[in-house]
């Protein structure tokens, strides 16, 4: 693989764990930064697969808390529900997500003006939200009622279309569905668990005739770049959407959205 390449698989791995779970879409940026520095993965199976070391980060950083909701699951009701929730909510991704995996990949992946588009409308409506007079009535992400569950995992469906933003989508249903604003973003952490291991096990199965020795490095490399990036944001996001909510990320979705359609207007 040659230096350029490594650069680049090195510069696209931070950028996907500084952005999986904020809610500026992390698979949007990377296809724009893709496709302006001329980066082009076999199957764009990178972009998938590299999110797995951003989700990593998180069960590393969550680790003793999850094991102990593993552990109480055969005799207490709630960690048991807790786990139902995720699954529940992880289960419209699945369905969708197959059904739809091959236009996903060969069409909406291959849209960079669609995807600034979407960014710029997931911006305005993030700061809406954001704004809007809510009344939480649920606090606690390990204790939402299985119907609410489900109703975020339909969002979280939104973002099937790059530019959405899997936690944005998420985090904006839940906050509508009466989740506080730290409650949302981290039951949009929990969800984001299966949810990218399902989907990185699925692409790696549907690419797995195309990917070589420098698909795996390139892999390998923004795997780990992602994974110490998203450390650091995971310790910084919660407290940071407790004190100020998310009308921040959704004027830099508007900005990154604008200047990526101007580039892509202009011809670049």
């Amino acid at each position: 693989m040659s230096e350029p390449t490594t650069i680049a698989a090195l510069f696209l791995g931070i950028l996907e764990g500084l952005t999986e779970f904020i809610p500026v879409s992390s698979t949007g940026h990377l296809l724009l930064a893709g496709h302006f520095i001329g980066f082009e993965s076999k199957g764009k199976t990178f972009e998938i697969v590299i999110q797995l070391g951003a989700v990593l980060a998180l069960l590393t950083l969550y680790f003793a808390r999850l094991w102990q909701v593993v552990r109480d699951a055969p005799r207490d009701p709630a960690a048991f529900r807790f786990i139902m929730a995720v699954l529940i909510a992880f289960l419209p991704a699945v369905v969708i997500g197959v059904l739809a995996h091959d236009f996903i990949k060969t069409v909406l992946f291959e849209t960079p003006m669609l995807i600034a588009v979407m960014l710029i409308l997931g911006g305005v409506i993030l700061i809406v939200v954001d704004r809007m007079t809510l009344s939480p009535r649920h606090d606690d992400p390990m204790a939402l009622p299985l119907g609410v569950a489900f109703k975020i995992g339909l969002f979280q469906c939104l973002a099937m279309v790059p530019g959405v933003s899997r936690s944005g989508s998420t985090i904006v249903g839940a906050l509508l569905l009466g989740v506080s604003k730290r409650a949302a973003a981290e039951f949009s952490f929990f969800l984001s668990m299966p949810t990218m291991a399902g989907a990185v096990a699925y692409d790696l199965y549907k690419n797995r005739d195309v990917l070589d020795w420098g698909a795996w490095t390139e892999i390998a490399i923004g795997f780990a770049a992602a994974f110490v990036a998203a450390v650091l944001v995971v310790r910084w996001l919660l407290g940071y959407v407790s004190r100020n909510g998310y009308a921040l990320f959704g004027w830099w979705r508007i900005i990154v959205g604008s200047v990526a359609l101007v580039a892509l207007l202009a011809g670049f």
